[in-house]
């Protein structure tokens, strides 16, 4: 750094002191502060074009349009996503007009890969915009957790842990049952058959009279 830049006070700000507070913590402050950390980069970028600028001036502009815009006013949001999307474009343009007028591939490659980056960041841009401008509807999908029970009108099957547990008794599937103690062959019982007189139909309740 030569001594014109160590002697420049343009790239100093002005701290005042704080009751309570060190030296040390307040510079610690200053230089993590959004507006701090925003406007010394864009009084470098900007020297070029507009000369030196007080670090100090800029910080406090800056701080004001972060509270405008933490007010609700976004009219500074809009006005620069516009103007970057203008130079993105600007940008895009110039690009594919060299490349146009290339003679060799790899110049041409890099030229239009860089063009259609700026294109890229254009639309994404104006994609910002519009999304400021209008702010997309987001449907909030209540749950209703009474009708996310899940019903289950059958029998649930034996688990491992029940047999483990030696639990044995598991209910009859009563889909099977048109009505309580009876099934679905609701048919008359029938006749014994010749070939085996002995051989009576079960009784309803007890079994067979003759055992």
């Amino acid at each position: 750094m030569d001594s014109k830049r160590k002697d420049d006070k343009s790239r100093l700000i002005e701290l005042k002191d704080q009751p309570g507070k060190r030296r040390d913590e307040l510079i610690a402050e200053v230089a993590a502060m959004p507006a701090m950390t925003g406007a010394s980069v864009a009084i470098e970028f900007d020297r070029s074009t507009f000369g030196d600028l007080s670090l100090t001036e800029a910080v406090a502009l800056l701080k004001e349009k972060v509270s405008a815009v933490q007010g609700g006013d976004l009219r500074e949001a809009e006005a620069l996503l516009i103007s970057q999307a203008v130079a993105l474009n600007s940008i895009f343009t110039n690009l594919s007009r060299k490349a146009v007028n290339e003679q060799y591939l790899n110049h041409l490659d890099t030229f239009m890969r860089i063009a259609l980056k700026a294109q890229s960041q254009c639309r994404a841009t104006l994609e910002t915009l519009a999304a400021i401008k209008n702010p997309p509807i987001v449907y909030a999908r209540q749950a209703n957790i009474a009708q996310q029970q899940q019903v289950n009108n059958g029998v649930a099957a034996p688990t491992r842990a029940d047999a483990y547990a030696g639990n044995s008794d598991f209910r009859q599937n009563e889909l099977l049952e048109v009505s309580h103690g009876e099934r679905l062959d609701s048919a008359p019982t029938g006749a014994t058959s010749a070939r085996d007189p002995a051989l009576a139909p079960v009784g309803k309740v007890h079994g067979a009279e003759n055992a």
